[in-house]
């Protein structure tokens, strides 16, 4: 046979709450009985003190069971549980019934063990239950037929009717209290994806690099997640947690953007500018969607999507410019060809002149193809960003000659020689490093840093020191304000520049080239003492790779060029 009884160990707060409930029946029924049976014996309906006794023994019974028992379920077989519960039940009710005689019927208390098996146990328990009451019934009424013969027809179909109404009741209760569990496990199965599916929305949303503020039709801030708290750009946004968007004049443009969705009906979009007091404006692209209400008297709330423009027009000029990058790669293979061409008709036509002025002239031609040669040279191996399959087969230069001759050079170009200072140490080392590459490097790090730096003395410094594990470290700082933390997360992406003029290249290719000869890069805010006091600055920082041996000769950097561009 089928069991379709529900499992209550399914949800143990389900069990407990039923199983009190029936306890509570019991202990009620109990005490109703023990008052039933004083008030009969008082008023002298009844004379049979046996009915008080078994009476008070229940109620006893039930105390006991409600106080000392835990909430178990009764299993799918007679057990000492039933035994315990029911069939203390089904014990009592027909001692009272037939030692009251046919003064008072009990039988429709034999409902409640039979509903007891039927929602705590199985059916087949609750079946049995029904059929030994139904046989208590019938045994009862026989044994009265035998002790005093009458016609006994009418108890015996009382008798059978009632089993078969304990029968419907037992599976009726049961099949209910199968559905109900069903229905209970379908709603916390329900309650538990709801809840993931809550717990993965709000990961989402906190991980999402673009803003997300939920707003109610007051302008007060339901939700933020942190990106929106970084992109609103104050200290309340950022510390407090309920704020509101008239909270701060700045925030004034996304407020008037909310209460127009809400008040059209219709999502906006719009670009804004925050501008908070001693701050610059920061431009942002804000989209809104309204949420539906829920139920009549629901509130309308408003969800404020935040990019900043500045990381989306650095994207669309990637994109742009990563296309350009791609296309100069091919027109620098193009060149080689020709270029290796009109090398070799140079030198040819080198060989056949004998008048100075001339040989002043292929000597142009041929220097200039030799840079025009390096330049596509260059271009192709940034464009490759791949590093030197062996690092230590790099050229090797001295580190602080190399800096200072370019800072000096630098430093004459630029009428810079009061706002530079150099601090290098006395005892001379090798770097594996290209030395032009090297120099564009540096001067890619001093055009930066002349930027944003002072025109103060020393506001700008380049320092080389070495580290306990004997790694030399080229240092460059300067006295510039600290940089924006959007701008600093992208600092040495491609074509990412805080200025509308700036390429974006320049800090890349740094750390490309640094990278393909195994060194490293990075920013940092560090302090400096200049001008008789301790100042914060910016400081770029590289650190090279360890030199294997001292064998080899650095290269010679006088026949290096000097460049003022990168190329």
């Amino acid at each position: 046979m089928l069991d379709t009884s529900p499992d209550p160990t399914e949800d143990p707060r389900e069990l407990t709450r039923l199983w009190r409930g029936f306890m509570t029946a019991r202990l009620t029924l109990g005490l109703v009985l023990v008052m039933l049976q004083l008030a009969l014996y008082i008023t002298g309906t009844a004379h049979n003190q046996w009915l008080i006794a078994v009476s008070a023994a229940y109620f006893a019974g039930t105390v006991a069971t409600r106080l000392l028992t835990s909430p178990k379920p009764l299993g799918s077989a007679f057990n000492r549980n039933w035994l315990m519960l029911v069939g203390l039940d089904v014990l009592t009710f027909a001692s009272l019934q037939w030692m009251q005689g046919s003064n008072l019927n009990y039988t429709p208390l034999f409902a409640l063990p039979i509903l007891l098996a039927a929602v705590l146990g199985s059916l087949r328990m609750a079946l049995g239950t029904a059929a030994s009451v139904t046989m208590l019934l019938l045994g009862g009424t026989l044994w009265t037929y035998l002790g005093s013969p009458m016609d006994a027809t009418p108890y015996f179909v009382q008798a059978a009717l009632s089993g078969v109404g304990y029968f419907a009741i037992a599976l009726l209760a049961n099949q209910l209290s199968a559905r109900l569990a069903d229905e209970g496990q379908r709603a916390r199965r329900s309650q538990v994806a709801a809840r993931i599916q809550r717990q993965v929305n709000e990961l989402v949303i906190e991980s999402l690099p673009d803003g997300v503020l939920i707003v109610d039709t007051a302008g007060s801030v339901r939700a933020a997640n942190p990106a929106a708290r970084q992109l609103l750009g104050s200290r309340r946004a950022q510390q407090s947690t309920g704020f509101g968007l008239r909270d701060e004049p700045g925030w004034r443009p996304l407020l008037d953007l909310t209460r127009m969705s809400v008040g059209t009906g219709h999502n906006q979009e719009a670009d804004v500018s925050i501008r908070h007091e001693g701050h610059g404006p920061r431009r942002l692209r804000a989209r809104t969607r309204l949420a539906a209400p829920q139920g009549t008297d629901g509130e309308s709330l408003c969800v404020l999507f935040l990019q900043d423009l500045r990381e989306l027009e650095a994207r669309m000029r990637t994109e742009k410019l990563a296309s350009m990058g791609r296309m100069s790669t091919a027109v620098a293979h193009e060149i080689r060809n020709p270029l290796a061409a009109i090398a070799q008709a140079n030198a040819l036509l080198d060989e056949d002149l004998s008048d100075p002025r001339l040989k002043r002239l292929t000597g142009m031609v041929s220097q200039n193809a030799k840079r025009l040669e390096k330049i596509v040279e260059d271009i192709l191996n940034v464009s490759r960003v791949q590093p030197l399959e062996d690092i230590h087969a790099a050229p090797l230069v001295h580190i602080n000659e190399s800096v200072h001759r370019i800072c000096h050079d630098w430093a004459m170009q630029n009428n810079a020689q009061q706002q530079l200072a150099t601090q290098l140490p006395d005892t001379e080392s090798a770097v594996p490093f290209d030395a032009d590459h090297l120099r564009r490097v540096l001067i890619n790090l001093l055009d930066n840093a002349r930027r944003y730096a002072s025109s103060q003395p020393d506001a700008i410094q380049v320092g080389v020191r070495t580290t306990e594990s004997q790694q030399a470290r080229l240092t460059i700082w300067s006295d510039g304000a600290p940089m924006d933390r959007s701008v600093e997360r992208h600092l040495f992406e491609p074509f990412f520049s805080s200025e509308s003029r700036s390429s974006g290249l320049g800090l890349y290719i740094c750390r490309e080239l640094c990278e393909s000869h195994g060194a490293t890069i990075l920013y940092q805010r560090n302090v400096r003492p200049t001008r008789g006091q301790v100042v914060e600055g910016n400081e770029f920082v590289i650190g090279f790779a360890n030199t294997p041996s001292n064998d080899t000769q650095p290269a010679n950097l006088n026949t290096t060029p000097w460049q003022t561009t990168l190329y």
